[in-house]
Order: C-alpha cells, then structure tokens, then sequence
C-alpha cells in the first residue's frame, strides 16, 4: 500500500511509488520537456496558421481595393476631380466621387462575402491606403468608421500613421473624430497617454487629432480636464488648424456644457485668436458671447468683467 500523498510514476508498465529523489528529478525533467515540447508544436502550428490567415486577408484586400477604386472611378467626374484636387491643394490623384459616393460603394463592396474580421479590415485599410489617391484614402477612413467594434487602442499605431500621411482635414478629422474618438470613449484611460504625447506632436495634424478625438467623449459627458490641458498647451499657436480645431471643440461642448467653457474660455481670451474665439462662443448666449468678444477684441481676460445679466 502506497503512503497517502505519494507520487505514483509508471515503471516497467506498473504504476509504482516513486521513493527516490533522484527518481522524482527525473519524473519532473521528462515531465519538463515534454510540455515544452507540446508548447513548440503549439507555437509552430499557431505561426503556420498566423502565416495562412495573412496571406488568405492579403489576397482578399488585394482583389477588393481595386474593385473599389473602379466603382469610385466610374461615379467620379474629372471636373469635380480637378476641383477638389484645387480646393485641397493635394498632391494626390483624384477621381471626382462625393463624399456620399465613396460612402456608398465603400458600404456595398464591404457587405459582399464574409463580414470582416480585425485582420481582413487592417488588410484593406493598408491596401486601399497603398496607392496614392484620394477616394482611395477616403474609403480606408470610411471602413475603420464602419467597424468602430473591430478597433482598439492596439490600432492607434496605425491611425497615427494614417494621420500623419493624411496631410490635410478631409482625412485627417475623420480619422480624429469618428476612428480615434470612438476608440477614446471606450478605452478612455489608456488612450490618455497616447493622447498626450500626440498633444505635444511636432505634426500639427496629429496636435489636431488630440484635440478632435475628444468631440465624442465630451459629448458623451466625459471629464473636460484633458481636452482643457491640451488646448491651453496649444491656444498661443499660430497655426489655423490648430485654433479652428480648439473652437470647434468648445463650440460643440458648450451645447450641452456651456459653464464649463465658458469658465475655461473666459481667463483665456486675451490669448485665443480670433478663429477660436469666433467657433467658441457660437451657441453660448448672446450677452455672454458678446461679453467675451469685447474683451478679445480689448486683448483682455474677461474675468475681469462682471458676469452678463
């Protein structure tokens, strides 16, 4: 009778009390490698079927992006191609689809076959991005819109570059405020560092992207702190974009929030220029709004001011 709590090793085809020491480090070695074993065939079987799976959504993007650029193609019209290309002052190709165009085929092309998973989508968005034209570039923004589900905090890396290859509004704040600002409301503390280091970007474009990704969150009722810290870092710059995108998001915030921009704005616009100042008080009311326009205008802080009656 073995003692209670023993080891039993099979020995000679019997299972026998393992007694000795020099047994029981033997039973653990073999035990020790055959699990490393299993976890290298495991490890092998999973980058096989990593490797298969990535050139199976390679293929699959590889014949969809330019199904989509024939539809977009075909929709678009040179003249509205030459004038977009104008109005954007873009180096790319244009193909003369609106908006709703791109939308549209970009909704139909993704619905046909399998729905896509995170790889098939990251697949298409880099293939579509691949080639420098518009359209093109406006589908892959559309398609992360479309699959806000499929995205997490992981991805921001791509849409960082995204954002910095993007080098104008049209595919930049579609990026910041629908990509980057859903993927804000739900992860909303870890985004915050990646927020900040692009708060302090030498890239306007990404500085801008900041800003925009906190429309959704404030919206949503999230803290005002960040976006306050972030925009008081970037209110004395001189750079359009960056002070249309401070107004548009104060502009937006104060319909739901107005005290709290106007608490921010008010010790602040002797600083803020006059693109900011003009999106910032848009809904806020007519005497405070007119209040705060004085003291712009005066280069002054308008808490100086009695409050508007």
């Amino acid at each position: 009778m073995s003692s209670v709590g023993a080891l039993m090793v099979v020995e000679n085809g019997q299972l026998t009390e393992c007694r000795e020491v020099d047994q029981w480090r033997g039973v653990r070695r073999h035990a020790s490698s055959l699990a490393k074993g299993l976890i290298d065939r495991g490890d092998r079987l999973g980058r096989v079927l990593r490797a298969v799976t990535i050139r199976r959504v390679t293929a699959d993007a590889k014949a969809r992006a330019p199904t989509i650029e024939a539809r977009l193609r075909a929709v678009g019209t040179p003249e509205r191609a030459a004038s977009e290309k104008a109005y954007l002052k873009s180096d790319l190709e244009f193909a003369g689809a609106t908006v709703w165009q791109i939308r549209g085929v970009v909704k139909e092309i993704a619905a046909q076959g399998a729905p896509l998973d995170h790889e098939a989508l990251q697949a298409l968005v880099e293939e579509l991005w691949s080639k420098p034209m518009h359209e093109r570039r406006m589908a892959a923004v559309m398609l992360l819109e479309l699959h806000p589900r499929l995205l997490g905090v992981e991805d921001l890396a791509l849409v960082e570059r995204l954002v910095r290859e993007s080098r104008t509004w049209a595919l930049v704040d579609g990026l910041a405020t629908d990509v980057v600002g859903r993927i804000a409301l739900k992860h909303p503390v870890e985004i915050t560092p990646i927020l900040d280091r692009w708060a302090s970007d030498l890239d306007f474009w990404v500085r801008r992207t900041s800003l925009l990704a906190e429309l959704q969150p404030l919206r949503a009722g999230a803290p005002f702190d960040r976006f306050a810290a972030h925009a008081d870092a970037m209110l004395d710059e001189r750079e359009f974009f960056i002070r249309k995108a401070i107004g548009w998001v104060l502009r937006e915030t104060e319909k739901r929030r107005p005290h709290e921009v106007m608490a921010w704005l008010a010790p602040r616009t002797h600083r803020a220029s006059g693109v900011t100042m003009r999106e910032a008080v848009r809904y806020l009311p007519e005497a405070d709004a007119r209040r705060l326009m004085a003291a712009y205008r005066e280069k002054r802080s308008a808490v100086e001011d009695p409050p508007a009656r």
